[in-house]
C-alpha cells in the first residue's frame, strides 16, 4: 500500500492556524460559555482557542474511531472518563477537534451534547470534503491526509 500524500502542519503554522480560527469565532459574535475538546486530536487545538478567546472553563469527551491510517473502527465509540453533563446544561459550547474527516466523531459529539444544551458549535482546523457535517468553524479545507506536531513522531515507551 502506498503512503497518502499528507499535508504537514507544523507547530509554527498550528499557532498561526488557532488564531486564524478563533478569529472566524469571535469575529461570527460566538462567545461560548466552555470549550469541549474531542480527545485525543482536539486537546491541542481546544486549549489554544480557548486561551485565544479567553474562555477557562474546559471539558473533554474521548472518542475513539480511527485505529490506523484512513482505518477505523465500525462505529465511534465514547470512552471513559465521560463529562459532567450537569455543568452543561444551557451553556453554549463550542466542540474541538483536529480534523472533521467522515465527520461521525462530530456527529456523534454533537449530538450527545444537543441533548443538554441547545446551543453547540463545531471547531476544526482541517475539514475534509467527505464530511458528513459541516463545522461551523474551520480554518482549511482539504483531502489529504495530515502530519500533526502533536502526533508525527513514535510513541515513547
Amino acid at each position: 500500500m502506498t503512503e497518502p500524500e499528507r499535508e504537514v502542519l507544523t507547530w509554527a503554522t498550528f499557532g498561526d492556524a488557532s488564531r486564524d480560527l478563533t478569529k472566524k469565532i469571535v469575529d461570527d459574535g460566538f462567545a461560548p460559555d466552555i470549550v469541549i475538546a474531542i480527545a485525543r486530536g482536539g486537546l491541542i487545538p481546544a486549549g489554544a482557542i480557548a486561551y485565544a478567546i479567553g474562555v477557562k472553563a474546559a471539558g473533554t469527551l474521548n472518542v475513539e474511531f480511527y485505529s490506523d491510517i484512513e482505518e477505523t473502527l465500525p462505529d465511534p465509540v465514547v470512552l471513559e472518563p465521560l463529562l459532567d453533563t450537569d455543568s452543561i446544561v444551557g451553556k453554549k459550547l463550542l466542540v474541538v477537534d483536529d480534523v472533521a474527516d467522515s465527520g461521525r466523531t462530530l456527529a456523534l459529539v454533537i449530538d450527545l451534547l444537543k441533548a443538554h444544551t441547545p446551543d453547540v458549535r463545531s471547531a476544526v482546523i482541517y475539514t475534509k470534503p467527505r464530511t458528513i457535517v459541516q463545522p461551523d468553524y474551520s480554518w482549511r479545507e482539504t483531502d489529504k491526509w495530515f502530519n500533526f506536531p502533536w502526533s508525527t513522531l513514535p510513541v515513547i515507551i
